[in-house]
C-alpha cells in the first residue's frame, strides 16, 4: 500500500471540559483528494487546524512522510509545504489579485532597491500571478491587478485556491470552498480542486454538501464524536449510507470500511 504523506495519530484537544477531539487518525495520501466530513461537533475543524498549525494538539502527533513535525503556527505548517483555504478565504479585500497572491510572501526588486528601499517587484508578482491563475484553468480572472473587492464570491475563492496551489509542494487543505456560492461558482471551484490533484497534490476538502464529496473525493473519512469512525470508497457506498454512518443511524458495512 502507498505509505500516506501526511498523517495523524491519536490527536486530542480539549477546550476546558469539552474534548474536541478524542483520539483522531487520518490518513492523506499521495495524488488522491481525501474529503472529510462529519456533524457538527465531530470535530472536524479541530483536526483540521491542527493539521495546518491554527491549534497544538494535547496529545497524538503529527507525521508529513512518515517524519513526526510539530506545528506551533500556521507558519510552520506552510514552511513544510502545507497550504490551506480557510471558509473565511483570508483575503484583503483592498488589494489587488496578485498582491493577495504574495500575502505575507511579496517579492522585492532586485538589487539596492529591494535589499535597501525595500520596494517590492509588482510586475513580477502580477506576472507570476497571471502564470498560476493560468495553470490552473481560471479563465474568468484576465487582469492580476484587479482589486479582489470586484470580484465575485467564486472569483475570491479562485483567488485563494491559487495562491495554495502555488505555495502548498505537499498538502493543500480546503474548508468547505463552495459554501455560501452559486451553483456555476460552485462547479467552477470543484474543477479547480481537481486541477489542484492533477498537478500533483494531494487535497484534503471539508465539506457538508454531500454531492459535491462524491463527486470529487477519491476516499471519505467519516469523522464522528471526535474520532475517525470510517474511511469509505465513495464508489462503493451510497451518499445516505455515509449520512447514516455519519450520524451514528448504521454501523460501517464490512465491504465499506
Amino acid at each position: 500500500m502507498t505509505e500516506p504523506i501526511l498523517q495523524a495519530r491519536g490527536l486530542v484537544k480539549r477546550y476546558g471540559r469539552v474534548t474536541a477531539l478524542a483520539g483522531a487518525d487520518l490518513d492523506l495520501l499521495p495524488g488522491e483528494i481525501l474529503a472529510v466530513i462529519g456533524d457538527n461537533g465531530a470535530g472536524k475543524s479541530s483536526l483540521i487546524k491542527a493539521l495546518c498549525g491554527a491549534v497544538v494538539p494535547d496529545e497524538g502527533e503529527i507525521l508529513l512522510d512518515g517524519i513526526p513535525v510539530s506545528f506551533s503556527t500556521p507558519v510552520d505548517a506552510r514552511t513544510a509545504g502545507i497550504e490551506t483555504v480557510h471558509q473565511s478565504l483570508a483575503v484583503a479585500p483592498s488589494l489587488d489579485i496578485a498582491a493577495n497572491l504574495f500575502l505575507g510572501r511579496e517579492l522585492r526588486r532586485k538589487g539596492v532597491l529591494g535589499s535597501v528601499l525595500r520596494m517590492l517587484d509588482r510586475n513580477g508578482m502580477r506576472e507570476e500571478a497571471k502564470k498560476q491563475l493560468d495553470a490552473l484553468g481560471i479563465m474568468t480572472i484576465q487582469n492580476p491587478g484587479q482589486a479582489v473587492e470586484t470580484l465575485s464570491g467564486g472569483q475570491r475563492q479562485a483567488v485563494a485556491v491559487a495562491r495554495a496551489a502555488a505555495f502548498g509542494s505537499r498538502v493543500v487543505i480546503m474548508d468547505e470552498p463552495t459554501a455560501a456560492l452559486g451553483v456555476r461558482e460552485s462547479r467552477a471551484v470543484l474543477d479547480l480542486v481537481l486541477q489542484v490533484r492533477e498537478r500533483g497534490l494531494p487535497v484534503i476538502l471539508i465539506s457538508h454538501n454531500m454531492p459535491h464529496v462524491f463527486e470529487v473525493a477519491d476516499r471519505v473519512h467519516i469523522q464522528r464524536l471526535g474520532r475517525r469512525k470510517a474511511v469509505v470508497d465513495p464508489k462503493s457506498i451510497s451518499m445516505s449510507d455515509a449520512v447514516a454512518i455519519m450520524t451514528g443511524a448504521m454501523e460501517v458495512p464490512e465491504e465499506a470500511a
